[in-house]
C-alpha cells in the first residue's frame, strides 16, 4: 500500500496531467477493447488488443456484488483524518467528494459530487463561491448543507485536529455560511492548487460539531460503522477487522446517477500473493496491484483483464532526522555526503529492470517525470556506483571497524532499521536490494515488516521509525508538496513525518504555490528538483504503476474504465460499474 499525500495523500500525494505513460491496457467494455497510443517517455509493456475477446453485457444490470480486495486493513475513513490508501479506498464508496476529477485530471461538479457547478472564483483569486445541490443527503436523512463545508475547512485547518488536510486548508482566511446551500471561501493569500484541495470529501457538522478537534482521531466515526454516517453511493455496514468490510448501496442515496452494484465487500489478504490466488480462482473480482513478477501468469490465465501502466505513484527511502529515534540520540543521516553516498549506492536502475519488470520511471525530486513541474536534468542523478559511494562516505568521517566492516563514526555504527509494510512483494524485494547494496559500502540495514494498519498509525504519522521504504500516492495533479517536506508540518499536524528541516526549501514551497503563473511556478519547481536532489531528504526511487485486473463478471462501458494515471483512479466511474452472475 501507500500513503495518501493530502490525506496520507496521499497517496499522494504531485503534477500529473492526462494520461503520461501506456503500458498494457485491456477493458471490460460494454462493447470493445481499446489501447491508447503509447508514450515514448519511460519503459512499459505494449499491448495489442485481443481481437477475440467477447464483449460484455450489452446494457448494465442492477443488483449483485462487487468483491474487492486489499492486503491492508483501514485506519480511519473519517474524511478529516485519512491517511493510508485502504481508508481512502473504503471512503470514496461511502462518502462524496464537493467535487471529483475527469480522466484528463481536470475538477468538474460531476452528477455525484456535491457541488452543483465549479466555484466562482474572484479575479484576485482570494474568494472561491461553492454552490452545493439542494438534494444532497446524509445517510441518516438530514440534508447536507453549508454547515457542513464550513466544519470540515475549520477543522481540517485547526492544528488540533492533527489531519493530514492541514496544508491544503490552511492558507484560507475565512469560511462562511451564505445560505443553506452557498459557502463563501477567502483566502488569506493565493494557493495555486486550491481548486483541487476542494476534491475533498466533507463531513456531518450535526454529527461532530460537539467533538473536541484534539480528540477527533480517537472518535467512533470513521472507526465504527454504525456511527459513521455518510452521504455517498453505498453505506458502510460492517467491518470484520482484518477480514473484510461490507459497504451496501444506500437505497435513499440523493445522486441522479444511482449506483449499479447493490453491494461491494472490501475483502483484506494477508498479502499480494494470496489476493491473486483469490481473484485467479474467482474469489474475487477486482484487485488494484498485482505484483509485476506475476502479471505475466495472471494474463496467461485468460480470465482477468489487467490494464497496466505507470501511474500516480513513487517510492522512496525516508531518512529520519530526529535523534530521539536513533541509539543515544545520535541520527545516522545528519551528513549530506552520507544520503548522497547512500543514493549512489542503490541500483535503482536494477529494481525498475529487475523488479518492476521495466514498468518504472526513475525519479530524483518529487514530480512525476514528463510533467509540467519535471526538473529534468535540473535535478541532480545518482548513478549506481559503490566507489563514489564509499568516497562520500570517507569523507563524512565514517571509518570500516576492523573486525566486520560496517561503518562506525563518533563511536556509532552505521546500523539502521528500514521499515516497510508486511504484505507488499515489491517492497520486500526492494529491501532486500537495499540491504545488499548497503552492505556492499559497509552499512548494515535490517529490513522490518510491520502490518500496514498498526505501521502508518504508530510509526510512520508520529515519526517514529530510523528509515522507511514507502510511497506517495498523488491524489492531485497540483505539484506542491509542501505538506510532505516543508518544516511547517512536523507530525502531529503535518506529513513532514522524517523530521526534515530546510529553510531554502520552506521558502521555495510558499514561491510556488503563490503564482498561479504556470510558467513562473515551472521555474521555481526547478529550483526546488535541483536543491531537494542534492539535499536529499528522500532518495527518490522510481514511478510505478499498479496493474490492475478484473474478473469476468464486472463490466463497464469505455468511458467509465479505471484510469491508473489518478489517485484512486482504480475506482473510476465505480458507480456506473455493474456486475453479472
Amino acid at each position: 500500500m501507500a500513503k495518501k499525500r493530502k490525506w496520507w495523500s496521499g497517496l499522494l500525494v504531485l503534477s500529473l496531467v492526462g494520461v503520461l505513460f501506456t503500458g498494457c491496457s485491456t477493458n471490460n467494455t460494454a462493447g470493445s477493447s481499446t489501447n491508447a497510443p503509447a508514450a515514448t517517455t519511460a519503459p512499459a509493456e505494449s499491448a495489442t488488443p485481443d481481437a477475440t475477446e467477447a464483449p460484455a453485457a450489452d446494457a448494465p444490470v442492477d443488483g449483485g456484488t462487487l468483491v474487492t480486495s486489499t492486503f491492508s486493513d483501514i485506519v480511519n475513513i473519517n474524511p478529516l483524518m485519512i491517511n493510508d490508501t485502504s481508508s481512502g479506498d473504503v471512503a470514496q464508496f461511502v462518502f462524496a467528494k464537493l467535487y471529483n476529477l475527469d480522466r484528463e485530471g481536470n475538477v468538474q461538479a460531476e452528477d455525484w459530487s456535491l457541488a452543483a457547478a465549479l466555484p466562482e472564483i474572484s479575479e484576485d483569486g482570494l474568494t472561491y463561491t461553492v454552490k452545493l445541490k439542494d438534494t444532497a443527503k446524509w445517510s441518516d436523512g438530514q440534508p447536507v448543507i453549508a454547515d457542513d463545508v464550513v466544519y470540515t475547512i475549520e477543522t481540517a485547518k485547526n492544528p488540533e485536529t492533527g489531519s493530514p488536510l492541514t496544508s491544503a486548508f490552511d492558507k484560507v482566511k475565512s469560511v462562511e455560511k451564505v445560505d443553506d446551500h452557498t459557502v463563501k471561501i477567502t483566502m488569506s493569500q493565493v494557493y495555486a492548487p486550491f481548486l483541487y484541495a476542494l476534491v475533498q470529501e466533507i463531513v456531518p457538522a450535526h454529527v461532530l460539531k460537539d467533538v473536541k478537534p484534539a480528540e477527533m482521531q480517537k472518535n467512533a466515526y470513521g472507526t465504527d460503522p454504525a456511527k459513521t454516517v455518510t452521504n455517498g453511493p453505498w453505506k458502510w455496514t460492517a467491518w470484520k477487522q482484518g477480514e473484510s468490510h461490507t459497504l451496501d448501496a444506500d437505497p435513499n442515496y440523493w445522486g441522479t446517477v444511482k449506483p449499479h452494484i447493490a453491494q461491494v465487500i472490501y475483502k483484506i489478504y494477508a498479502d499480494q500473493n494470496t489476493e491473486v490466488q483469490a481473484i485467479m480462482k474467482g474469489d474475487t473480482d477486482h484487485i488494484s496491484a498485482i505484483p509485476v513478477t506475476q502479471v505475466e501468469a495472471v494474463k496467461a490465465d485468460g480470465k482477468i483483464d489487467i490494464i497496466q501502466k505507470p501511474g500516480a505513484q513513487y517510492e522512496y527511502v525516508n531518512f529520519n532526522f530526529d535523534g530521539k529515534n536513533f541509539p543515544d540520540g545520535y541520527g545516522l543521516f545528519q551528513g549530506q555526503k552520507t544520503r548522497q553516498a547512500i543514493a549512489h549506492a542503490l541500483n535503482r536502475q536494477g529494481m525498475v529492470d529487475n523488479i518492476l519488470k521495466g514498468v518504472g520511471a526513475l525519479m530524483n525530486a518529487p514530480f512525476l517525470p514528463d510533467t509540467w513541474a519535471d526538473p529534468g536534468d535540473a535535478a541532480v542523478n545518482y548513478d549506481y556506483n559503490a566507489e563514489t559511494a564509499k568516497k562520500l562516505l570517507a569523507e563524512d568521517g565514517w571509518v570500516a571497524d576492523a573486525k566486520d566492516g560496517i561503518l562506525v563514526k563518533d563511536g556509532h555504527r552505521f546500523s539502521f532499521e528500514l521499515q516497510y509494510n508486511a504484505g507488499n512483494s515489491r517492497r520486500e524485494q526492494v529491501a532486500a536490494v537495499i540491504q545488499q547494496n548497503l552492505k556492499d559500502v559497509g552499512i548494515e540495514v535490517k529490513p522490518k515488516a510491520i502490518d500496514f494498519a498498526a505501521w502508518i498509525d504508530q510509526n510512520v504519522t508520529p515519526g517514529k521509525y530510523q528509515a522507511l521504504l514507502l510511497a506517495w500516492s498523488l491524489n492531485t495533479p497540483d505539484p506542491d508538496a509542501e505538506s510532505i517536506f516543508s518544516s511547517k508540518y512536523f507530525p502531529p499536524a503535518g506529513q513532514n513525518s522524517g523530521w526534515y528541516k530546510n529553510e531554502k526549501l520552506d521558502k521555495l514551497w510558499v514561491d510556488g504555490y503563490s503564482t498561479v503563473d504556470q510558467a513562473k511556478r515551472k521555474e521555481i519547481y526547478k529550483e526546488v528538483g535541483k536543491e531537494i536532489s542534492t539535499d536529499l531528504p528522500y532518495v527518490f526511487l522510481y514511478q510505478y504503476g499498479q496493474a490492475i485486473g478484473t474478473g469476468p463478471r464486472v463490466h463497464w462501458a469505455e468511458e467509465d474504465a479505471p484510469e491508473p494515471s489518478l489517485g484512486y483512479g482504480q475506482f473510476f466511474h465505480a458507480i456506473k460499474w455493474w456486475v453479472t452472475e
